[in-house]
């Protein structure tokens, strides 16, 4: 049994955030564990309430993990502020993990923000140049690279841009691009990847860009090379999308106990 952590918020809702990433652990065979960053209390209809954890404590259920179970692969969520930031990168070095997915979440579904606008650059400087892969949709992806994202070629632009910060590859996520397919852009340093999938007209997608990422990350816990990792993960989530769950009076969860 592979080993993965997800650092990140918990959505009292269920269905994103830590939820989100361990309920996709599991449906994908691997051994999920958590640590917590930040406390939402969220519902399908938006975030009504934020708290973060102190970043020492934060450190220390790390060193927990790390120290007693070790991890086949970490994936990072919402990190709300600086000092969050920095500590999480210290112990990602100093636990020397390799393969790191990094979902920059900044805003929620319902446009609330998640990371503080003073952390960003902290983000970008401290946390990004570790990653093996690093997820931003095209909002996420606009703020990270300067360059306003509505087509194809803006997105393989901005995947240069975040690229020069330092992960190892860039996944932008294409869910919010006007197309008639859902079309997510791989780029390594030399060569760009799309992967396409049919457009689900539903508006229960809470959880998407978490669930995408945890999945990419539960590939790389199982040996897989960054391709296949990223194609099971679209093959998964294009599946909890088209069953995804009419729950709550807002944006409904995915399902991700879809059969895979």
């Amino acid at each position: 049994m592979k080993i993965a952590l997800t650092i990140a918020g918990s959505d009292s809702g269920g269905g994103a955030g830590i939820q989100a990433d361990l309920k996709t652990f599991s449906a994908l065979g691997v051994y999920g564990m958590s640590v917590l960053t930040s406390i939402t209390a969220q519902n399908t209809l938006g975030v009504q309430g934020i708290y973060d954890l102190p970043a020492d404590f934060v450190g220390l259920q790390i060193d927990s993990v790390m120290q007693d179970i070790g991890a086949d692969a970490v994936k990072i969520g919402m990190l709300s502020n600086t000092q969050i930031i920095k500590i999480v990168s210290e112990k990602i070095k100093e636990y020397k993990v390799k393969s790191l997915v990094i979902d920059p979440v900044m805003v929620a579904k319902g446009g609330d923000r998640l990371l503080k606008e003073d952390a960003v650059e902290a983000l970008k400087q401290k946390l990004i140049p570790l990653a093996m892969v690093v997820t931003p949709n095209l909002r996420e992806a606009e703020v990270l690279s300067g360059l306003r994202i509505k087509n194809i070629e803006d997105m393989k632009e901005a995947a240069q841009k975040i690229y020069h910060l330092g992960p190892e590859n860039v996944l932008i996520k294409g869910g919010h691009l006007l197309s008639k397919e859902a079309i997510d852009l791989l780029f390594d340093g030399n060569n760009f990847k799309e992967f396409k999938a049919k457009r689900i007209n539903t508006k229960n997608t809470h959880g998407t860009g978490c669930t995408f990422s945890s999945a990419i990350a539960a590939g790389l816990a199982q040996g897989k090379g960054i391709d296949k990792a990223v194609n099971i993960a679209k093959r998964y989530i294009t599946l909890a999308i088209q069953n995804s769950l009419d729950i709550g009076h807002g944006y409904g969860p995915l399902n991700h106990l879809v059969d895979f």
